[in-house]
């Protein structure tokens, strides 16, 4: 056993001990060590090709299943459209902390220890790939097909990821815009398995639930800190909700909606700092369940993303599902299932990155969201009934036509099917 995988190994089993005595920072810096020691050994790892029926057929879906972040809902997504396919699958429950909270317990009942089949679907980003192959261990990866389930948001890639595509044979992503990043920096193949977006609700979680005023006319900025403060810009929505209603008025509110975790402690301090008086702006600070969070979504009025960046944009698709009309930048993957029609689109500007904040560097480049159309966005849907009603009937029926399970499971067994096709 390596002394990183021994070390993998020990971190789990106090993991509990770990994440309470331990600061995330310390815990994540530690992470990143052993993740760059394990991407500099995969350059001499050879893995045994395919072999089709060295395992029964089926998927092995792998990956932080349990986990009560975004990724961790990609995840159980597509567990979703493997349940709605033909195909056999059980669910390896990969996890190295830090990570947050894992309380969701929707797929416990296909989580085993073990991978019998001959195809693994592999839900962890490159920058954790390298942990996850000493985690799961090679003997998972060889003789199998090894598919990569990846999230990213921008059109550069980082250098230092690049060996993650050598444990792999393919890569899908939930978006067009990642697949068509991702290929600048492989020949291996890239396609694109969208999700089927749920969004169950349940109307005890109402705003009384959540301590917010019944009268006021309600936007909502969410965001997970694990994605990044920068990146997600509630600054944006503050500033654009600052511009559209005075500070004394009493008819609106604005929710900012984080996880709790010691960075969303610090976003919070920096938020504070922004908010120039205005009592009417509301914090959640705290991990709900799925249901909960699709409810707070739903008992508002309008939710608001000026994201700089995103790799699909699950919030705002559930928004969107839920009947909750949203103002939205109008890049990256999120125009792949809203358009000006079914939402309110917010121009923006590209522009480079002025210093690393990582994962991303110094140059590469996303948008800035024009903070007063944004505002004027929320002015009208505020003011204009009219308006505010076509964007809400809209959203509706826009997302189900663009978001359909059998296209997702259609996608997803064709591709399968190929797979085997071509190697028989």
């Amino acid at each position: 056993m390596s002394l990183s995988k021994a070390a993998l190994n020990m971190a789990e089993a106090l993991r509990p001990v770990l994440v309470k005595l331990i600061p995330q920072k310390m815990l994540s810096a530690v992470k990143a060590k052993v993740i760059e020691k394990g991407a500099k050994d995969l350059e001499k790892t050879e893995i045994t090709p395919f072999e089709p029926q060295a395992h029964k057929k089926g998927i092995n879906l792998i990956g932080s299943i349990k986990s009560d972040t975004g990724l961790g809902q990609s995840m159980r997504l597509v567990a979703e459209i493997l349940e709605n396919s033909t195909w056999d699958y059980t669910v390896y429950d990969y996890f190295v902390p830090p990570g947050g909270s894992r309380t969701n317990e929707a797929f416990d009942g296909k989580i085993t220890q073990t991978g019998p089949y001959n195809i693994n679907l592999i839900h962890v980003n490159p920058s954790e790939l390298p942990l996850a192959f000493m985690d799961v261990g090679k003997n998972q990866w060889d003789t199998r097909y090894n598919i990569g389930y990846w999230l990213w948001e921008l059109e550069e890639f980082p250098k230092e990821w690049l060996p993650a595509f050598h444990l792999l044979d393919e890569v899908w992503t939930p978006s067009e815009f990642i697949s068509q990043n991702l290929r600048k920096y492989t020949d291996k193949p890239v396609y694109t398995l969208p999700y089927s977006v749920t969004a169950p609700a349940d109307a005890a979680y109402d705003r009384d639930y959540f301590h917010l005023p019944k009268d006021r006319f309600l936007f909502l900025m969410m965001y997970d800190s694990g994605s990044g403060m920068v990146r997600k810009n509630p600054l944006g929505a503050i500033e654009a909700f600052k511009q559209a209603f005075d500070r004394g008025n009493k008819q609106v509110g604005l929710v900012i909606k984080m996880n709790r975790s010691e960075q969303s402690e610090k976003d919070i301090e920096n938020i504070r700092t922004k908010l120039d008086g205005y009592d009417n702006i509301y914090f959640i600070c705290e991990t709900l369940s799925k249901t909960a969070v699709n409810s707070l979504t739903a008992c508002v009025d309008v939710f608001v993303s000026l994201h700089r960046a995103e790799g699909f944009g699950l919030v705002m698709a559930e928004a969107m599902l839920l009947g909750t009309p949203v103002i939205a930048t109008n890049w990256s993957a999120n125009t792949e299932f809203m358009n000006r029609e079914s939402a309110c689109m917010v121009d923006y500007k590209k522009t480079a990155i002025e210093q690393d904040i990582p994962p991303f560097k110094k140059g590469y480049h996303w948008a800035e969201a024009d903070v007063a159309q944004a505002a004027a966005y929320m002015k009208r849907l505020c003011e204009d009934s009219a308006f505010y009603e076509q964007k809400k009937a809209a959203a509706g029926a826009y997302i189900r036509e663009k978001t359909k399970m059998q296209h997702s499971v259609s996608l997803l067994e064709d591709r399968l099917g190929k797979i085997l096709e071509e190697r028989k």
